[in-house]
């Protein structure tokens, strides 16, 4: 494999802009599906019947599926995408699934709980398998001492642009014969459509404007799939050589599992302790709307104070939020709840990928993060279907909230032993 030429590794606003103006795109899906509207129309319309610890084990179950999927591809698909300039058209493939597949949830009818998963499955694996290429997008469009700064930035777009959407979204169901709706059911399935457009209108820039650099390759696309297959094992062991990769992604797998299960998860707890859908969706735009500006300022706390010490910051405020979940018992304390997972979600997860790019050989970025991605799908594995189960098997939701916990603490603990600084490219061997 040969570099030929292609974009330069350096500050380039053009590129940096359009690459985090992704986030914008595709966090309508995050917020207005996966958070908002789609767990409470998962249990109140298409699980029309069906008691509440059963349809929260259903959610929980089809998060876990959609992440084994995308565990499973993402390190062979990072592999061929590094040797094949073809991150953008993997990105392309998989954003188009989740589109398309979002866009079918608002004509699935009342009860038709089974078709919702399915194609919630295959949305969620568009959102997360085109995370994977475009999170390696990084590597090429920005020098490391920016990486902070240009990660943050694009979580606080998908902050901004998410909750803007929502925004209107959650009026629309508020008020739906404003728009000639005929009820706030309409409204949501209206909802699914406008996040499949918004999602694709958005995405043009990254098209456009970020460039890969020039790979010539003499194999085929099949035979770089097969030999990324055959090499999976091997590039397993090949990461553990790097010692500040292996420690990082244990780590990651740890903490980013108690961030995802509070993204997929939040509301569903929140409808089982029998808060008003109202309050729970409300918060939710407290959430994205705090998020935009903290997300920019934890980029600016990595590069004054480390990228691992703001990363502290966040699991340290996640695990009082967890607490606070397990004891609260009004729907106004869920607004606490909101606030203080706003200030620090976009932060924890921005300085997470751009400490990971740091370290990690940039001709490899797409196979490594294909790894990054594995390791956090797998940790998304985990979460949801415990909290589904736990809620199931002991009828008390509240302990759920303790399947994540211990995995915030265990997950700072090994990213303590993290060098942040490195004099090789990209890892101590």
């Amino acid at each position: 494999m040969k570099h030929t030429g292609g974009a330069k590794r350096g500050y380039e606003p053009k590129a940096a802009i359009s690459w985090a103006f992704y986030d914008w795109a595709n966090s309508a899906y995050a917020t207005t599906v996966m958070a908002g509207f789609f767990p409470v129309f998962f249990k109140q319309y298409w699980s029309y019947g069906v008691d509440a610890q059963t349809s929260t084990f259903h959610l929980g179950t089809a998060n876990s599926i959609a992440s084994v999927v995308v565990a499973l591809l993402a390190p062979i698909l990072g592999s061929i995408a590094d040797q094949w300039e073809s991150k953008k058209k993997f990105l392309l493939f998989f954003a188009t699934m989740g589109m398309v597949m979002t866009g079918t949830l608002g004509f699935i009818a009342q009860g038709e709980w089974v078709t919702a998963v399915i194609m919630y499955v295959f949305a969620n694996i568009g959102f997360s398998g085109g995370n994977v290429f475009y999170d390696s997008l990084i590597v090429t469009i920005v020098e490391k001492k920016k990486m902070d700064f240009i990660s943050a930035l694009g979580y606080s777009l998908g902050y901004l642009g998410g909750g803007i959407l929502f925004a209107v979204n959650v009026f629309m169901t508020l008020k739906p014969h404003l728009f000639g709706l005929s009820s706030a059911a309409e409204a949501v399935r209206l909802s699914f459509l406008s996040v499949a457009v918004w999602w694709a209108l958005f995405s043009i820039p990254i098209f456009v404007f970020v460039k890969e650099p020039k790979v010539k390759t003499g194999q085929s696309v099949v035979s770089i799939a097969t030999t990324g297959v055959r090499h999976l094992f091997s590039s397993f062991r090949e990461i553990r050589q790097y010692r500040n990769i292996f420690l990082f992604l244990i780590g990651y797998w740890c903490y980013i599992d108690g961030v995802d299960t509070t993204v997929l998860m939040a509301v569903d707890y929140g409808l089982a302790l029998g808060f008003d859908q109202t309050v729970l969706i409300k918060a939710l735009l407290v959430t994205q709307f705090i998020g935009f500006p903290a997300a920019i300022l934890f980029g600016k706390i990595g590069e004054k104070i480390g990228t691992k010490a703001g990363i502290f910051i966040g699991i340290s405020v996640y695990v009082a939020v967890a607490f606070w979940g397990y004891a609260m018992d009004k729907p106004q304390e869920f607004y606490v709840l909101a606030i203080a997972v706003g200030l620090v979600q976009g932060g924890v997860q921005s300085l997470s990928r751009s400490l990971y790019g740091k370290l990690i050989p940039r001709e490899n970025a797409a196979e490594f993060f294909g790894f990054y991605n594995m390791i956090g799908k797998f940790a998304a594995v985990l979460g949801p279907f415990l909290m589904g189960l736990t809620s199931m098997m002991t009828g008390k939701t509240r302990y759920s909230i303790f399947a994540v916990i211990l995995l915030f603490i265990i997950g700072a603990l090994i990213l303590s032993f993290v060098q942040e600084k490195n004099p090789t490219e990209g890892a101590n061997k």
